[in-house]
């Protein structure tokens, strides 16, 4: 009879170890800097992940103006909100969202990543995009990420 015992390890949400991560999206792709950045938020990179824990770390995203698409994608991409009211759909092309919040494409993409529950909403709450490559996280001591 085998002595070991393997006992799989459920994180807690009193347990959870969080870091600070920065990224710079200076010439980085939207979709592919946005899938590592939610992967970071929801600490599938950690080998303690459970997925009905939030066991992310905080991400601070600098340079998130400078971030580029690919083809024609900012030119024809849309983005789209609606206010409920009749008349209250309002759509941008992603050139125009860039010019009126430079930020705001990272976001989206990182959020449309997410898990579409409290716990998402959560884990976005973890994601800081400044524009320049300032940011006032000095005193968290961030690391940057190795992806």
């Amino acid at each position: 009879m085998n002595t070991l015992s393997y006992k799989t390890v459920s994180a807690k949400k009193e347990t959870v170890e969080r870091s600070w991560f920065i990224v710079d999206g200076d010439g980085e792709t939207v979709g592919r800097l946005a899938s590592r950045i939610a992967s970071v938020l929801m600490g599938k990179h950690k080998p303690s992940f459970t997925s009905h824990v939030d066991t992310g770390d905080y991400v601070i995203v600098i340079n998130a103006d400078k971030v580029r698409f690919t083809g024609n994608k900012l030119a024809a991409k849309e983005y789209q909100t609606y206010s409920g009211y009749p008349g209250g759909q309002k759509r941008r092309t992603a050139e125009r969202l860039q010019n009126d919040k430079p930020t705001a494409i990272l976001e989206i993409a990182v959020k449309g990543m997410l898990p579409k529950t409290k716990l998402g909403n959560a884990m976005v709450k973890k994601l800081f995009a400044y524009e320049g490559a300032e940011h006032p996280h000095a005193a968290q001591k961030p690391e940057t990420f190795k992806y």
